[in-house]
């Protein structure tokens, strides 16, 4: 898995691509997450259009993510996941917890109007 890091308007933008499974780029972008909500970063989008692959500990990660933005009093959204990605989310019922964008625009103004 490859992904990348873009800071936006106060929001985590992170793209992945690729398979999201366990590995040390899983490990790296956990740690670049800490980071910045240790920075006071506390809105997060993750790009999945790109991911084509992913396996449960893929999902414990985007749990996790979730998770760490959550308990600092912010809000992850997902990003146009692939088809296979959001068949994946509906079958393990983790749509129900994650909010859906279908673009930048739509995830960035989902994230402002979740804290304010």
């Amino acid at each position: 898995m490859k992904y990348q890091t873009e800071l936006k308007d106060d929001v985590l933008f992170i793209r992945l691509e690729g398979d999201l499974i366990a590995g040390p780029d899983t490990q790296n972008l956990m740690a670049v997450a800490e980071e910045q909500v240790e920075g006071k970063i506390l809105l997060c989008a993750v790009d999945l259009s790109n991911v084509r692959f992913m396996d449960s500990s893929g999902m414990g990660v985007l749990v996790s993510l979730l998770t760490k933005f959550r308990n600092r009093g912010g809000e992850l959204v997902l990003i146009k996941p692939s088809d296979h990605i959001r068949k994946l989310l509906i079958v393990t019922k983790l749509n129900a917890i994650f909010t859906i964008a279908e673009n930048d625009n739509f995830a960035a103004q989902f994230l402002k109007e979740s804290i304010y």
